[in-house]
């Protein structure tokens, strides 16, 4: 079963047509700010298998790897890729049914903001790497 999501207004619609891998809360301050929250939550799925609805995402360079895709109209961050990566990441909170995509790691805990703590076991990771 296709998973999909879009943004706040509506604007822009899109459907994945492979299961997400990966999923998992990020920390890193790029995150947190690009989103205005403590937290964000990825997950990925190869560029392919991440097809546009509805709609032409808004492009932003949040550093030299990797841009992020917005809707223009209300701000909602829905993606982000890096050219020599091969998959997407998508946020999990963009899908019409997040629950259906746990996240099951932190990343960039070396970035967490101090006063903020999500109560789970699920392993954390000082950088992106499993092997931090």
């Amino acid at each position: 079963m296709a998973l999909e999501g879009g943004c706040a207004c509506g604007a822009i619609r899109y459907r994945l047509t492979a299961d997400p891998t990966d999923a998992s809360y990020c920390h890193c301050t790029t995150c947190r700010r690009s989103a205005g929250a403590p937290v964000q939550a990825f997950a990925s799925v190869p560029r392919e298998a991440f097809e546009l609805l509805q709609g032409e995402p808004s492009r932003w360079r949040s550093s030299e790897q990797s841009e992020r895709l917005f809707c223009g109209s209300c701000g909602t961050q829905l993606a982000m890729v890096a050219p020599d990566h091969p998959e997407i990441d998508f946020t999990l909170a963009s899908l019409d049914q997040p629950e259906a995509v746990p996240p099951g790691f932190h990343i960039w805990t070396r970035s967490q903001i101090g006063w903020f703590e999500v109560k789970d076991d699920l392993p954390r990771h000082l950088r992106r790497s499993v092997d931090d």
